[in-house]
């Protein structure tokens, strides 16, 4: 029977600053002659397992003083030992821990390294890494290090309910910290928003873009469709937690209309930038095989063009050539060719432009977190679809790298503000001539 003080244990880094070490330790070798046999690493969990039992005396003569000795003063005593376990490679080993209670018996006294030997933060941490690894819950005893027969056959905590529970607990907390997170301290330049689908799940997800270029995975909400009141609910979160959205902001999206309302409804000043890869597709599907690779040249060229005269004038000869035989892809090319254009309207460089021009940076989050969650066959409810998207967009973190041309991101921010401007003129003129 677990006791309660076990059950409230500190964080692992606060118990370590309590710990006691001593300054050396002796290991008895025909302790650990059996494990040779094993291997080299089972060697080596043997000789810390001795250190750690070291180590765990020195904590106990620490709190209740040298063995033996009398000490009135002394504010706890040693009370035996008690089954316990210990983090091992990924398992828990059971031991025989020292107990500790205070000299007046009224309860149990904490052992920091006990503490910090029996975690359970590791147990999750790797629990999480090798589920997104894509390593199976029936596979996972095969992806652990060897620490020998004896230890392995003692060791518990590698059943499928028990790395199931850990795995659960540990996106939970991935979940938690992203939503939880404080933005108030957050400059961005563009924010990017997209929808990924699990099963009979979607989620919204967005991703920030600060002003020294790093990216930031924001929040994410889940539904069943790509729709603007969930949408609205996300950006609307963000502003709770402190996110500026009184300024203004370029905002790139792939030409959802529901994202597109969300966004207008939420921000006061937002610059919408339209994906132009997904204008691209959308215009080439609805045409025949024949006529596509050379629209899709004509207009690949237009959104690199010099200027923005040039850059409009490339997809309107286009959509006239298209309006007789085609008259869906000509609609399509017209639809939105305005917020196609923004980062040529703000005069953005070309390296920065490369990256804002589309949502390739959110797909590409997206990407790896659909790779972690491959392996997943059923996806029971929506908690679940956000678990393990929360951890996805938190592993795809770890790889992110600023974008290109992030130099240029101040002056995208005097671009946005002398945009934005005009319209506030406008605005006020129009506001003065009513009253």
């Amino acid at each position: 029977m677990s006791k309660t003080y076990q059950n409230k244990r500190r964080p692992a880094r606060h118990v370590a600053e309590n710990m006691a070490v001593p300054q050396t330790v002796s290991v008895a070798m025909d302790q650990i002659a059996t494990s040779m046999r094993d291997g080299l690493l089972a060697l080596a969990v043997q000789s810390g397992l001795a250190v750690m039992f070291a180590i765990l005396d020195e904590d106990v003569t620490v709190i209740c003083g040298p063995r033996g000795r009398h000490n009135p003063g002394r504010t706890a005593v040693r009370h035996g030992s008690d089954a316990g376990s210990v983090v091992l490679g990924g398992r828990r080993l059971p031991i025989r821990r020292p107990r500790v209670r205070t000299a007046d018996g009224t309860g149990e006294v904490a052992i920091p390294s006990y503490e910090l030997f029996s975690s359970t933060e590791i147990l999750d941490e790797t629990a999480l890494g090798k589920m997104l690894g894509k390593l199976s819950i029936r596979r996972y005893p095969l992806g652990l290090e060897p620490v020998g027969g004896r230890i392995e056959q003692a060791a518990t905590g590698t059943s499928k309910s028990s790395i199931s529970r850990r795995f659960v607990a540990a996106t939970e907390r991935a979940l938690a910290d992203m939503m939880s997170a404080d933005l108030s301290g957050l400059q961005l330049a563009a924010l990017m928003l997209d929808g990924v689908h699990f099963g009979e799940h979607t989620c919204i997800v967005a991703l920030g873009i600060g002003i020294d270029g790093t990216k930031y995975p924001l929040a994410l909400v889940e539904g069943s469709t790509e729709n603007a009141t969930l949408a609205r609910e996300l950006i609307v979160g963000l502003r709770e937690r402190g996110l500026d959205v009184t300024g203004p902001i370029l905002v790139v999206l792939d030409g959802s209309k529901a994202l597109r309302r969300a966004v207008l409804d939420v921000f006061d000043h937002p610059v919408i930038q339209r994906c132009q890869l997904h204008k691209i597709r959308n215009v080439r599907d609805r045409l025949p095989l024949k006529l596509r690779a050379a629209a899709e040249k004509r207009m690949h060229e237009a959104y690199h063009a010099d200027t923005l005269l040039a850059a409009e004038a490339g997809p309107t000869a286009l959509a006239t050539e298209l309006d007789m035989k085609y008259p869906g892809a000509a609609a399509s090319l017209r639809e939105g060719m305005d917020e196609t254009l923004t980062v040529l309207r703000l005069q953005v460089p070309p390296t920065l432009a490369r990256t804002l021009r589309s949502t390739n940076p959110i797909e590409s989050m997206i990407s790896i977190c659909r790779d972690h969650a491959v392996n997943v066959k059923n996806w029971k409810n929506g908690q679940m679809a956000l678990r393990w998207c929360a951890a996805g967009m938190a592993e795809a973190s770890k790889q992110f790298r600023r974008v290109n041309g992030f130099l240029h991101l101040p002056k995208l921010r005097v671009a946005l503000e002398r945009h934005v401007t005009p319209q506030n003129a406008t605005s006020n003129c129009y506001n003065e001539n009513v009253a």
